[in-house]
């Protein structure tokens, strides 16, 4: 079994339609006894096998390029590699939100992730959020620089908005913008995606399946651990995670007029947007993986797809501190100086 192909871009650069997100590799979450080389040789080798060839990694993720990079060993010329830069500090337990976009450190970044991922160019290379401090031209410009000595093959942006798109493309064409949308996470509808229509941009989404709550296993706030980083986002505060867990009794139900997964109807409607649409689910296991694929085959009604567009939740999609940081989301950048 091999999954349809979807083009990103303006140059239509082949992917299969459903990727992977290979943050997990890094252990975020910290759970003892996890071996993420061994989850990386077995997540690729399966990812390759279904067609699965869009993985997506970043600077940021801890060790997950270097992870990454040893699991592609071999099988380079089967993969499509996406990384990100620009994300020097997150805005997680209390710190202060840092982004870089400037030429030197665009030329700093590259370098450092093509030797943690053992190999001589990246496929797709995005800034992960923009800088506050520098124009969108002069970071593009830099990326584009590695387009011409053969670094990076397509350029992408994340969290970007509509302005700072359309300056971007102004210097060099842009083949996916990579931000969070899926049931739950309804933001970018509004302008973000007209704009991607219009100028030729493809839509990369990143956690497809709600931060997992539209796998259906989530059933109340006690589901998660003390320490799980959900605990913090308003989506899943005492007063909001009820009403949004009962959101997944209309998933459900599709799901099962199709013996479907919850997950599965979630990956589906995001696919049925648009034929460049191509989002990159993260899982450990094999049998999640296979499961998130098997969403390519899945056809929903337009009655279904309709009945599953009303859908909208309660709360932001992160907590107060991501809220404030400049540039998380919707990110702008200053006017180029004359």
């Amino acid at each position: 079994m091999s999954i349809p192909v979807r083009h990103l871009g303006p140059d239509k650069l082949p992917v299969g339609a459903v990727g992977y997100g290979a943050m997990s590799f890094a252990n975020p979450y910290g759970q003892a006894g996890y071996d993420g080389d061994r989850a990386a040789r077995e997540i690729v080798d399966r990812a390759v096998e279904l067609g699965v060839t869009l993985l997506d990694t970043a600077d940021g993720y801890g060790d997950s390029e270097e992870i990454l990079g040893r699991a592609i060993a071999g099988r380079r010329d089967k993969v499509v590699l996406a990384t990100k830069f620009g994300i020097v500090a997150a805005p997680f337990g209390g710190a202060t939100a840092e982004i870089n976009g400037t030429r030197g450190y665009v030329r700093q970044a590259v370098d450092r992730s093509l030797k943690r991922l053992r190999t001589d160019h990246i496929d797709l290379y995005y800034q992960h959020r923009v800088d506050p401090n520098t124009p969108i031209e002069e970071t593009v410009g830099a990326m584009a620089e590695l387009v011409t000595e053969g670094k990076v093959r397509h350029l992408g942006l994340s969290e970007a908005a509509p302005d700072t798109l359309r300056r971007a493309v102004a210097v060099h064409p842009i083949t996916a913008l990579q931000t969070e949308w899926s049931l739950w996470a309804r933001e970018i509808e509004d302008e973000i995606l007209p704009v991607c229509r219009e100028l030729g941009i493809s839509v990369v989404p990143y956690s497809p399946l709600g931060r997992g709550a539209l796998t259906g296993t989530l059933t109340s706030r006690d589901d998660l651990g003390e320490n799980d980083h959900r605990r913090g986002m308003p989506w899943y505060s005492d007063e909001n995670i009820s009403r949004n867990l009962s959101t997944l009794d209309v998933v459900r139900r599709i799901a099962a007029q199709h013996a479907a997964t919850p997950g599965q109807v979630a990956l589906a409607w995001l696919l049925a947007k648009a034929p460049d649409v191509v989002p990159i689910p993260g899982t450990r296991r094999v049998t999640y993986l296979e499961e998130n694929t098997a969403a390519a085959d899945l056809t929903l009604t337009p009655e279904e797809l309709a009945t599953l567009d009303v859908i909208r939740v309660t709360g932001d999609r992160e907590g107060a501190s991501a809220r404030a940081a400049r540039n998380w989301f919707d990110g702008l950048t200053p006017p180029l100086k004359a």
